[in-house]
């Protein structure tokens, strides 16, 4: 049965990065397609020289069963900012999705996330902090790293907003193609939050369970969270020209 609702005037493109996901990526466009058809304009499949012919199997099968509204791209930047960064440009929305394809980005939130978008905000993001948001299998070392990273980015940048650094988040299109990204790695994520933020743009949270994948394997190292830092710091002070593609400043 198709549960999807309607929010006229939204037409998401749906950004999947893939690795080695592939009951847990046929799962999430199940998911999606179940409960926001009618706000989906695309689904682009985001590969690289990385993905596993298994998951790139399930990539063209899913291509092929919905050839109007899936499509697979290779990435041509690095690492996963770069594929996001691809997938911005590549874009056609008047939203854009961010999300995982492991499930540990919940895609039952993400009618959440659009109802909140169609009220007009710039960027509607996941929090596992706050309201009815959790985790469910996350090491407790990454916990209160987690925590101590969110409070110091609250204080920094004074908002309200209870989780930065998790990539779950639904943006109107001409922020993420009107925005300098510097980030290639797993910090990009972070970036996204941040940028708009300086740049004035209007946020709110919707909560969701983070819950840890069952299929492949963490492309995120330990050691990778500290660079969080250096992008928080170095956008915090940076004018907010300098944080526009050149054509916007």
């Amino acid at each position: 049965m198709n549960n999807s609702i309607n929010h006229k005037g939204l037409a998401v493109s749906v950004i999947l990065p893939v690795i080695d996901e592939t009951a847990s990526l046929q799962q999430t466009v199940q998911v999606l397609f179940a409960e926001n058809r009618e706000s989906i304009a695309e689904i682009l499949l985001i590969v690289c020289g990385k993905t596993t012919p298994e998951a790139m199997q399930v990539c063209h099968e899913l291509t092929q069963a919905h050839p109007q509204i899936i499509r697979l791209y290779s990435q041509r930047r690095p690492y996963l900012g770069g594929a996001m960064q691809d997938a911005f440009d590549w874009a056609n929305g008047t939203h854009v999705l961010m999300m995982a394809s492991d499930l540990e980005t919940d895609p039952g939130t993400v009618k959440d996330l659009i109802s909140k978008a169609a009220e007009g905000y710039d960027i509607v993001t996941a929090t596992r902090w706050a309201g009815e948001g959790g985790f469910q299998g996350y090491e407790t070392t990454k916990y209160v790293l987690n925590w101590v990273f969110q409070q110091s980015f609250r204080c920094l940048y004074r908002t309200s907003l209870s989780d930065l650094t998790y990539g779950f988040r639904i943006f109107k299109t001409e922020w993420v193609k009107t925005i300098a990204w510097e980030e290639s790695r797993h910090a990009f994520l972070l970036e996204t939050m941040l940028k708009p933020l300086r740049l004035g743009a209007q946020a709110v949270e919707v909560p969701t369970v983070w819950r840890s994948r069952m299929e492949g394997a963490s492309h995120n190292t330990f050691w990778q969270n500290f660079v969080y830092f250096r992008i928080a710091v170095k956008t915090r002070f940076k004018s907010r020209h300098a944080l526009l593609l050149r054509t916007q400043a």
